[in-house]
């Protein structure tokens, strides 16, 4: 029997997005012990990345206990792959190829280190500390610089074969469609996720003509084109109803193949609401299979985003396979 005083009480979350990496030590109860923050894009070389994060990680976990309490880290970053622990061709991040982070930095700080994507750890976040608390069968949609998902079912994540289920962002909506980053065309996110919303903006603009409430904007993002819709502008709300229409179908397939209890929606885009969503759940009605209408949920994380994904990187450290040299 393990010898109780050796048992580790603590882990590291990590939360990689393109603007901000958000690090911190987090309790097995999932209380947030301390954290803290740097740019992503000060380092677009990722070996200056790796220093930078393995150097703000021990500087936190030192004046924070130290190492002999920590038992692993777990990582969120898009188009990471649990099965690998790296960073596969992400299209919306900085360092191309792969990138063996996991490997990386268990070299640097001499822990254990698991790597998801960020909706893999999303999923955990919720299931363990929020709206999915309870449920066996649900799928997280992520929706801000791209769209991921992933699929809960049975009680556990679905990873597939080698590690990449659940990229409805990359699944194909429209023939020929718009130009994707991942090399595609048509692919789900070209239409909903930050790119795609300011292409649709600009096309409805295009077709109106004239000085127009979109037009007079300092900055076209999604954030600020749904706060037109707030104030009642018909363009910034036609852009928001062809996102969620193309929404709602691409749920629709993945709904009739997995009957899903709900969908659950986090990322910045998701906080657009009713504009979003609305629309995308009477499309989703319209074309799901029809024994399954009308019982799919449509939630939104009540998580605070800055919180919610460093709890998932928690969740998700606790499930590898202990490593340290702090014995």
């Amino acid at each position: 029997m393990e010898n109780q005083a050796t048992v580790k009480k603590k882990v590291v979350g990590v939360d990689i997005s393109l603007e901000s990496t958000t690090y911190a030590v987090v309790d097995v109860r999932g209380n947030i012990i301390a954290k803290d923050s740097f740019v992503t894009e000060d380092y677009p070389d990722i070996g200056g990345f790796v220093s930078a994060l393995s150097e703000h990680i021990m500087a936190l976990v030192e004046a924070n206990g130290g190492f002999g309490d920590i038992r692993s880290v777990g990582i969120s970053a898009h188009s990471a792959n649990f099965m690998t622990g790296s960073i596969e061709n992400a299209a919306n991040m900085p360092w191309k190829g792969v990138i063996p982070l996991s490997a990386l930095l268990r070299d640097r700080l001499g822990l254990a280190v698991a790597v998801a994507n960020n909706a893999h750890v999303v999923a955990l976040g919720e299931h363990a500390f929020g709206c999915a608390h309870g449920m066996r069968d649900f799928i997280v949609i992520t929706l801000g610089t791209g769209m991921g998902s992933c699929i809960f079912t049975d009680g556990r994540v679905k990873l597939g074969a080698d590690g990449y289920a659940g990229e409805i962002g990359h699944t194909c909506v429209v023939h020929d469609g718009r130009q994707c980053g991942c090399g595609n065309k048509g692919c789900l996110e070209t239409y909903t996720a930050t790119k795609g919303i300011i292409r649709t903006a600009r096309e409805v603009m295009a077709e109106s003509g004239g000085m127009t409430a979109m037009r007079r904007l300092d900055k076209l993002t999604p954030k600020t084109i749904a706060e037109l819709c707030d104030q009642g502008d018909e363009q910034a709300i036609e852009v928001y109803r062809r996102t969620g229409e193309a929404l709602g179908l691409g749920l629709a397939n993945y709904a009739t193949v997995l009957d899903p209890e709900a969908f659950i929606f986090t990322g910045g885009i998701s906080k657009a609401g009713k504009w979003l969503l609305e629309p995308a759940q009477r499309y989703f009605e319209e074309h799901v299979f029809h024994n399954i209408r009308g019982k799919v949920k449509f939630l939104t994380s009540e998580l605070e985003e800055d919180e919610r994904n460093v709890l998932g990187a928690s969740v998700l450290a606790w499930e590898v396979k202990e490593y340290s040299l702090f014995k």
